[in-house]
């Protein structure tokens, strides 16, 4: 085991952290729940070690539950990487009520990160989208992405249904993925066209070693 935060104070730190004002559906915007990522963030470093100390990187970061979790974790720098700047407003403004100084955010697609990027990180961390319709396979172009920019470790969260594919196309190049747990995504009401309170979507969380 690694030193750690306790998990109750890592809960009550991603509790505070504001969500959407106006999520959009194109890109597929639901804030990872406190209590699954704390949960994540708990496990990341006091099982591995993988963020006190380390370069971390977040990708499609949203309003920074998981970049603000590694920051109060000890990383030594965080940067989260998203495309709408509306959100990056939330980010930064989270990132001023958590009063941290070891975390930035870079407006920017992720399928399209810099190649000055690649292998610069030690830890990268993701809840992507899992992928509409309209967005079929972002899941993995993300983690795709994710792959060359860590020289180390990615954690990620997918969908339990797609566990075959991605751990086939995992080690087709190389990659060790482990599922660390099975986990029930509880997605609330976010968008006009939901019908229930909340819906619980089953989700994979990941260990990638590169």
């Amino acid at each position: 085991m690694f030193p750690c935060l306790k998990l109750k104070k890592i809960q009550e730190r991603l509790q505070c952290i504001e969500g959407f004002e106006k999520p959009k559906i194109k890109l597929e915007q639901y804030i990872t729940p406190w209590h699954l990522g704390s949960h994540m963030l708990y496990t990341i470093q006091s099982h591995y070690g993988d963020l006190d100390g380390k370069l971390v990187a977040d990708l499609g970061c949203g309003c920074g539950v998981l970049s603000i979790g590694a920051a109060v974790l000890n990383a030594s720098s965080v940067i989260g990487f998203e495309i709408d700047e509306d959100v990056l407003d939330i980010f930064q403004s989270n990132i001023q009520d958590h009063n941290l100084s070891n975390i930035d955010a870079i407006l920017c697609d992720v399928l399209k990160i810099s190649e000055r990027f690649y292998k610069k990180f030690d830890t990268v961390l993701m809840n992507p989208p899992f992928g509409t319709k309209q967005n079929e396979g972002i899941d993995m172009r993300f983690l795709e992405v994710a792959l060359k920019l860590s020289n180390k470790v990615v954690y990620s969260l997918h969908k339990s249904s797609t566990r075959k594919h991605i751990l086939k196309y995992t080690k087709s190049l190389g990659v060790n993925g482990e599922v660390l747990a099975e986990l029930k995504y509880d997605l609330p009401a976010t968008y006009k066209f939901h019908k229930k309170d909340s819906v619980d979507v089953q989700v994979d969380f990941y260990r990638f070693l590169v």
